[in-house]
């Protein structure tokens, strides 16, 4: 089985939202990634749904900044998100507490990578 690319995660993203976690949480997560399979991700939480489309969003409630390889690394347990924050490998700006919250959002993230 070949690893799956950043396109296909975030494809297939909404079926490991956990609808329970996200509670009446309103948020908007911007994925700024750069590096050989880089792009752009919103992630949007409203009314208990997930929506995941490419692009920009104007007015992200928190945009995570990393190389392709390192969100990789991060949603299948290799590498730590907070440590990769003080490191400086993921730049968040914005709601840190929301950064904070996104493992629990997709509680089962690490079990198809």
């Amino acid at each position: 089985m070949t690893a799956p690319t950043i396109k296909d995660f975030f494809k297939h993203l909404p079926g490991k939202f956990d609808a329970e976690a996200a509670d009446d949480l309103e948020a908007v997560y911007q994925f700024d990634l750069s590096g050989p399979q880089g792009g752009q991700y919103v992630i949007t939480i409203r009314k208990g749904a997930c929506q995941v489309r490419e692009g920009r969003d104007d007015d992200p409630h928190v945009t995570l900044s990393m190389a392709s390889e390192d969100c990789i690394k991060v949603l299948n347990g290799q590498l730590s998100g907070p440590a990769a924050a003080m490191s400086g490998r993921i730049k968040i700006t914005g709601d840190m507490g929301l950064a904070m919250q996104l493992k629990a959002l997709f509680p089962t993230i690490g079990e198809q990578l």
